[in-house]
């Protein structure tokens, strides 16, 4: 279960990542930045969320 500690770092890297792909496009015509914002405010959410489940499950895990 070591790697579920390790896994919420890649959507901070998809963040990272999509975050440079809207700037890249973002002043194109087409509405693909919108798609790309959305991703990477989702992987955003993500690693948060990721991280306060693991943090979560890992005091559960103390407690037994």
């Amino acid at each position: 279960m070591k790697y579920l500690q390790y896994t919420q770092y890649i959507y901070l890297v998809a963040a990272v990542l999509f975050a440079l792909k809207t700037a890249e496009i973002w002043d194109q015509d087409n509405d693909q930045h919108f798609l790309f914002l959305g991703i990477t405010l989702l992987s955003v959410f993500m690693f948060f969320f990721r991280r306060r489940f693991s943090k979560k499950f890992e005091d559960r895990n103390n407690k037994s």
